[in-house]
């Protein structure tokens, strides 16, 4: 959410989609909560922040999540498109499927935690922005890895997220 907020105010960005994958490829056997359940704490976490939404776009498309398709899907008259992506997940764009496609599609903005190595695009042409966000070090693995010991997540996630967690019965062992 931090990355969100400070990529759309940075920016000036209109508003930021938090888009779910529907079908992440590259995770087949490793997602461990549904595609509507992904969406539905996107949607709790995102509730009131303003500019920020989830999206579905992914999801209803009903195909193996990939990003160039995704661009293509929400391309439209007079719409820039920014494709904002941790500098972890920029390092692995080398991997992606339609990674050319992708670079004439949006411009790619690099969030990095203060502190972060330095990641550049995955090769030249790419028009690139960059946002510097707090570090804060807090990962999806180790929050899952928590909720799954019965250890809390309080404080890391926000409250109606937790209960959104709580309430179906996701991220526990057994």
């Amino acid at each position: 959410m931090v990355a969100a907020c400070e990529t759309r105010a940075v920016l000036g960005l209109d508003r930021v989609l938090l888009v779910v994958a529907g079908d992440p490829w590259q995770k087949r056997g490793g997602v461990i909560a549904s595609a509507a359940d992904r969406l539905a704490l996107v949607g709790v976490a995102t509730d009131g922040i303003a500019g920020v939404e989830a999206s579905s776009v992914e999801i209803d498309r009903g195909e193996p999540s990939v990003t160039a398709g995704t661009l293509e899907a929400l391309a439209g008259p007079d719409r820039e498109l920014f494709l904002i992506l941790g500098s972890d997940a920029v390092r692995n764009m080398p991997t992606w499927r339609r990674l050319e496609e992708t670079r004439e599609l949006a411009t790619l903005v690099i969030v990095e935690r203060a502190g972060d190595r330095h990641a550049d695009a995955p090769n030249a042409g790419w028009k690139v922005e960059r946002v510097v966000i707090p570090r804060l070090d807090i990962s999806s693995t180790d929050l899952r890895d928590r909720l799954a010991g019965g250890r809390p997540v309080d404080g890391l996630v926000p409250t109606a997220v937790v209960r959104a967690i709580q309430e179906r019965g996701l991220y526990t062992r057994g």
